[in-house]
């Protein structure tokens, strides 16, 4: 899993560098073809990403424990789930140009038609993405992880091959300048038609190890209790947390299409100059992507480490070691992300350079943009670490509190950056972005104080700031490579072309990490070594053994008192966590790309306890039928962790779809 995500990441940075070569960094033709691009994720996510991952997945997660391995509930799911899919698909490309008027500002009449062009093109992926996410969830339920995290790099493949074909027929942006007036039903193949037919064959090949399960899966209607109606009810916080963070998404996705609009004025009215330095939404979309990586790399793969003993520790009702837990992953992870953010911030230049598809200027915006979102980098993965012991404690209440905030400030924050001089909007929303990132971090400790008591500031706090200093220590010594190099000078080394600014980062990358690791070992950060042992261990190189708590004390050393009200049943299976995305909406999204480690397994259910010698306890997730730690209200007395199976009954069964009997009348 880790190594088929790592690989498509790398091509999906290829892709990026691909596009950018094919229509400029900077073109109006890129920006409106990453606006439709991205609405087809936005809208799955929007409409059905939620429920997909809330509700349908602890279904398939329940049903595979029946004895014909949930063949004929899962059919009749899918089925149903197709139907929607495809209905809701449908529905959206044929409302493409009022999709269109709605997520896009400024327009002018041959921009929009040419976004218009691209949508019909891309919204078919809604489709797709929703049956990649089922299939994925159909093949994490029988054990078969890897496929999905394989998938993608075909996908990348394909988009590549046609950015390439592009490249090889119409010639290179830098060369061969793209605009609306040249641009053609050939070219629009070639970009949009390569994308969707990527996302096609990324769903298509997860058919195959699907087939392999030999589930006889089949279309299937009748679905009167089914328990879809139930299991929203129950899911109902974490459908509205995702859909109040991808409404507040669009919004600003939509201020965000203003510059491109300004620019193409521009270029009408001859002013090339003032076009040539406008960014548009292209530059914050790939500033975004590249901002994203060491908390997509090392922030997810930790915090899937940690789940398991915060959830063990709420469990327990153990308030310190639970407190424990959250201030050894934050300190732990912030020994990447605390260094991340000081190495984009400092290779902000080169990377611009080597994004930019040739073009200083483009280079120049998007190290400006990278600059202002790099230094949040601790802060976003930091919530994140923070959200998981909201949701360990069975609370999705709270997390669309927080979410709620967030989404107002951004809301509020986008109508007035839209007023702003052109210039300067795609720089307001980084600096909007950083600073949610920050808010966040402040709402949640809001929050968790009130939970946990404390948060163990000052040991967290002493942690930083050792290594900030390291991190301040290496970025120094990358500057100073970076000025021998000309990434200083507009005629430097750096500068010249994308080849000597892969060159600069080749060569200052691991200066600066090495010096990095010095100060770490000179400053005794001791999170080092919590941190390479779970990376090591998804690495295949040794046991992802958890992070251990001051004392010695492992995730899992609570004593069993603590669930004594639980009584062990060695009729019901061990309880394992649903697959269920990992980006939950608490964390504003800031990139539109399609993501499909979202939907990757979650951690694997804890090992039995030996202290209680009951072979069939469930010591991952707590009885089902005893109350959560979450009220619901007026809504239901208890609103479960999102992916929690929702028992109806024995797991696999359903009253309406008993094996070899019919239904009474």
């Amino acid at each position: 899993m880790a190594a088929g995500t790592l690989v498509s990441r790398i091509l999906g940075f290829g892709k990026t560098w691909m596009l950018g070569a094919a229509l400029g960094l900077g073109s109006t033709v890129n920006d409106t073809f990453i606006n439709a691009n991205n609405l087809p994720n936005l809208i799955f996510l929007l409409v059905a990403g939620g429920v997909f991952n809330a509700v349908l997945v602890p279904q398939i997660i329940k049903a595979s424990k029946a004895p014909d391995r949930g063949a004929d509930y899962i059919s009749r799911l899918l089925t149903l789930a197709v139907l929607v899919l495809l209905a809701l698909t449908l529905l959206v490309t044929l409302l493409a140009p009022f999709v269109i008027e709605l997520t896009t500002q400024g327009y002018a009449p041959q921009q929009k038609a040419l976004a218009v062009t691209f949508a019909f093109w891309c919204l078919p992926q809604i489709f797709f993405y929703g049956l990649y996410a089922l299939l994925t969830q159909v093949l994490n339920a029988n054990g078969a992880f890897g496929p999905a995290m394989w998938a993608p790099i075909l996908n990348n493949v394909v988009a590549i091959l046609g950015l390439g074909m592009f490249i090889w027929i119409f010639g290179a942006n830098v060369a061969n300048p793209h605009t609306l007036d040249n641009w053609g039903d050939s070219q629009t193949f070639l970009v949009a038609g390569f994308s969707t037919l990527g996302v096609i064959a990324q769903t298509a090949i997860l058919l195959i190890p699907v087939f392999r399960l030999r589930l006889g899966l089949r279309p299937r209607f009748g679905w009167r209790g089914v328990g879809l109606g139930h299991a929203a009810k129950l899911s109902v916080w974490t459908l509205l947390t995702a859909a109040v963070g991808q409404l507040a998404f669009l919004y600003v996705m939509r201020i965000a299409t203003i510059p491109g609009a300004e620019r193409l004025r521009l270029q009408k009215a001859g002013n090339l100059d003032a076009a040539a330095l406008l960014p548009g939404n292209a530059v914050l979309e790939v500033a975004s992507q590249l901002y994203l990586l060491p908390h997509s790399i090392i922030a997810l793969s930790l915090a899937t480490v940690l789940f398991n003993r915060m959830t063990r520790a709420s469990q327990d009702g153990n308030r310190d070691e639970l407190r424990n837990a959250l201030s050894q992953g934050l300190r732990t992870m912030a020994v990447a992300t605390v260094f991340g953010a000081l190495a984009l911030f400092a290779l902000a230049g080169p990377l611009g350079m080597f994004f930019s598809g040739g073009l200083r200027t483009d280079g120049v915006m998007l190290a400006q943009t990278l600059t202002i979102l790099a230094l949040s980098t601790p802060f976003m993965s930091a919530n994140f670490m923070m959200s998981r012991v909201f949701y360990a404690n069975e609370d999705a209440r709270t997390p669309f509190y927080i979410q709620l905030v967030l989404a107002l400030v951004n809301v509020v924050a986008a109508f007035f950056i839209q007023f702003l001089p052109i210039d300067q909007i795609i720089f307001a929303i980084a600096i909007l972005y950083t600073g949610g990132n920050i808010l966040s971090v402040i709402v949640s400790a809001f929050f968790l104080r009130r939970l946990l008591g404390h948060l163990d500031g000052p040991r967290i706090a002493n942690s930083y700031i050792r290594m900030g200093y390291a991190a301040l220590g290496s970025a120094v010594a990358g500057a100073g490579a970076l000025w021998l190099l000309g990434n200083y000078s507009p005629v430097g080394f750096v500068w010249t072309n994308r080849l000597t600014a892969l060159v600069t980062i080749v060569v200052v990358g691991p200066v600066m990490l090495a010096v990095y690791l010095l100060l770490l070992k000179l400053f005794r950060v001791t999170e080092l070594q919590d941190l390479l042992r779970p990376l090591l261990g998804r690495l295949g190189r040794g046991a992802a053994a958890p992070v251990a708590a001051p004392g010695g004390d492992s995730g899992g050393a609570a004593s069993a008192s603590g669930r004594a009200s639980a009584p062990a049943s060695s009729e019901r299976p061990t309880a394992e966590r649903a697959t269920v995305s990992m980006d939950t909406g608490l964390i504003p999204r800031i990139s539109g790309e399609f993501d499909s480690a979202s939907f990757r397994a979650g951690p694997a259910p804890l090992p039995e306890r030996e202290e209680t010698g009951s072979r069939g306890e469930a010591t991952y997730l707590p009885e089902e039928e005893l109350p959560g730690s979450t009220r619901g209200g007026r809504l239901r007395d208890e609103i479960p962790l999102p992916g929690r199976r929702t028992f109806q009954g024995k797991p696999g069964q359903n009253p309406y779809f008993r094996p070899g009997r019919k239904r009474k009348k």
